[in-house]
């Protein structure tokens, strides 16, 4: 199971590399993973250093994922379809 780490502590782990502690050292200190790090600063950068934000999803967004959800789904459907009709035409003979 993941380990969750604390808005407070994320912020502090930027903080150090703001400080210019390399992500190498903050790594090897507090037992991290760098590419964890890394993501952190670019979340704290994208959400001005509140971890706790949720991304908020625009209009277009929002819909883009429910049309892909719903084209993902109506291609299973059909992919079914295809190995039904083929098995349904081969006992047929």
């Amino acid at each position: 199971m993941a380990k969750k780490y604390d808005n407070d502590f994320k912020v502090l782990i930027v903080e150090l590399l703001k400080s210019g502690i390399s992500v190498k050292e903050v790594s090897e200190e507090y037992g991290l993973n760098g590419s964890m790090i890394r993501r952190w600063r670019s979340e704290y950068k994208t959400k001005s250093g509140d971890f706790t934000k949720k991304k908020e999803l625009s209009q277009e967004e929002k819909e883009l994922k429910s049309l892909r959800r719903e084209l993902r789904d109506v291609t299973m459907e059909r992919d079914i379809l295809k190995k039904a009709v083929s098995i349904f035409s081969k006992s047929d003979m």
